[in-house]
């Protein structure tokens, strides 16, 4: 009745997983959009900023694991990128920049090289 493998499985719980980092990211990226249209000042841009923070911040946990079965580099580098994406979140909600198009690029190109 139960014939995966356990690599099969794996396999699978690895898919999942990247599936929902690109999902998470889309919902993210959508969100940064609706923000720049609305405003620095609105209550898309708190809840954009809000939900981008908490991916990065669990992203940024995650890289740092010694679990992480990513090579270390590009742990590494992962991890300077979404240092600079919670530190350009803050300083739009501090309102210090209105860099909506950074995060968003920047999103997209993390999202998009998931594979």
């Amino acid at each position: 009745m139960y014939q995966f493998s356990y690599a099969d499985v794996q396999s699978t719980s690895v898919s999942d997983a990247k599936d929902r980092e690109r999902e998470l990211l889309t919902r993210s990226i959508d969100m940064l959009a609706a923000a720049a249209v609305a405003g620095q000042a609105s209550m898309e841009a708190v809840e954009a900023l809000h939900f981008t923070n908490r991916v990065w911040t669990t992203f940024v946990e995650d890289l740092g694991s010694s679990d992480n079965a990513l090579p270390k580099e590009l742990r590494a580098n992962l991890i300077s990128i979404g240092l600079w994406l919670l530190r350009e979140a803050e300083d739009i909600r501090q309102g210090r920049t209105n860099n909506f198009e950074g995060l968003i690029e920047v999103s997209q190109i993390i999202r998009d090289g998931i594979q």
